[in-house]
């Protein structure tokens, strides 16, 4: 936690007054649809992100052009929060569209909630009702979709990682899908590939960040955690109507709904079960009320995820969710996340072979310990990644140690004579199927079937 930034973040809201969200502009030819934001802070600094789409495949439907629009516009309120957050002026006005009134609270609240982590830790002090005023200076409105989607196609977005490789498998033979991959990198190009699918129909979106957002970064203005998941949400709404899909099945888990602290900050608040359900609520009033937004791992936490991708054979040399490692596609072996996504695997997979997916065994390098402490909920807060609950990491440990083969390297040996008494309340993890969650039929069915098989 970086303290002395709250100086900087009331020093910047001295000084800055106000951001703005200028204007959009879409250019559809048929090559591509290329989308540019225009924002500015004071007219002292402006920033232009970008995202295109090829029109390569298929899979495009005849859309319609103002609903575009819509999605365009929305896409921007969400993509304006990781300009903003470099220096925080009070007054944010939207002169793209109009807003009203049920909409700018939602708005406010997915600022306030995916900015909790940059808030924490950089030390600032913000609340609701102060750390941002709101409003539309715009007449335009945007037009919401009625049109009845009766293609039962799913967009099915691939990070990379074991959950969305899982939700992928298990609906590819059922299901008409559309893998969907923003900024696509080997792994999750790699995973649609091994799951059987063209690249040619998979929906991709390359995402351009303004280079100035990165200099004021170096120079060394604000920065921290943004809600990406929902940028992919609205993201995801945008390939649906494009290809006239009625399902977006996401992966996330019910483990996402826990804080990361215990102040309610928390890492993943935008793949959280509250997220999902404010957006599916937001989709239907202003977007469209025929496309289905919705988790399909939802019901399971990263235990029951993980026994289901230990059968995957597969995919395990290929899937990646290390973040310090993505640019070069690999396990940097140092972090928490891979520690967690080592701990999750070992109760399903043999010693030696979750050793190769890692290139090393994990357990046996005490610089860990400190992570580990994190993730069993011996430190004070658990990392700031996208990791599971505390009490599932200890469960997956305790199976871990009943099945170990050989003398316990370092991390096992340290967890069975300090930690191994915290498990003992925790059967509950291994089949838990939660019932907050969104699944229609037949996806429930599938899951179901999918852990019955296990």
């Amino acid at each position: 936690m970086n303290k002395n930034n709250q100086n900087k973040y009331t020093g910047f809201r001295k000084n800055y007054s106000k951001f703005i969200y200028e204007y959009f502009s879409i250019v559809d030819n048929p090559q591509e649809i290329a989308v540019k934001y225009f924002f500015s802070v004071d007219d002292r600094h402006k920033f232009t992100p970008s995202f295109s789409i090829s029109k390569r495949g298929n899979s495009w439907s005849t859309y319609d052009k103002d609903f575009l629009e819509n999605l365009v516009f929305q896409i921007g309120l969400v993509e304006l929060i990781s300009y903003w957050k470099a220096i925080c002026p009070k007054a944010v006005i939207i002169k793209a569209g109009k807003l009203d009134e049920s909409q700018i609270e939602f708005w406010k609240k997915l600022y306030f909630n995916g900015l909790g982590e940059f808030f924490y830790l950089n030390g600032i002090e913000a609340d609701f009702d102060n750390f941002m005023v709101l409003y539309s200076e715009s007449e335009r409105e945007f037009k919401k979709s009625f049109t009845e989607t009766t293609n039962q196609q799913v967009i099915v977005p691939i990070g990379g990682g074991k959950d969305s490789a899982v939700t992928l498998e298990l609906l590819k033979e059922k299901m008409s899908v559309i893998p969907f991959i923003v900024n696509p990198r080997k792994a999750s190009l790699d995973t649609v590939k091994i799951a059987g699918f063209d690249s040619k129909k998979t929906f991709e979106i390359q995402r351009m960040i303004d280079p100035h957002l990165i200099k004021l970064n170096n120079e060394g203005f604000l920065n921290g955690h943004t809600p990406f998941s929902a940028l992919l949400a609205f993201m995801t709404v945008l390939a649906a109507a494009i290809t006239n899909s009625k399902f977006i099945a996401l992966s996330n888990e019910s483990s996402a709904n826990e804080p990361t602290v215990s102040t309610g900050a928390n890492h993943q608040y935008s793949k959280s079960f509250e997220f999902e359900l404010d957006f599916r609520n937001y989709c239907k009033s202003y977007l469209s009320e025929n496309i289905e937004y919705f988790s399909f791992l939802r019901p399971l936490n990263e235990f029951g995820i993980a026994r289901l991708f230990s059968g995957m054979k597969k995919y395990h040399g290929a899937f990646r969710s290390c973040n310090v490692g993505s640019k070069a596609d690999s396990w940097c072996g140092k972090c928490p996340k891979c520690l967690f996504t080592f701990i999750m695997l070992s109760p399903f997979i043999e010693n030696e072979k979750v050793n190769r997916i890692f290139g090393k065994n994990l357990f046996a390098d005490e610089s860990l310990i400190p992570f580990l402490d994190e993730l069993t909920g011996v430190a004070d807060e658990k990392p700031f990644e996208c990791v599971g609950t505390i009490d599932e990491v200890n469960f997956a440990l305790h199976k871990t140690l009943q099945r170990y083969i050989g003398p316990l390297p370092a991390l096992l040996k340290y967890y069975q004579e300090n930690l191994n008494s915290i498990i003992l309340k925790l059967d509950r993890v291994e089949h838990e199927f939660d019932q907050n969650h969104h699944l229609v039929s037949p996806f429930k069915e599938i899951l179901i079937s999918a852990l019955n098989d296990q």
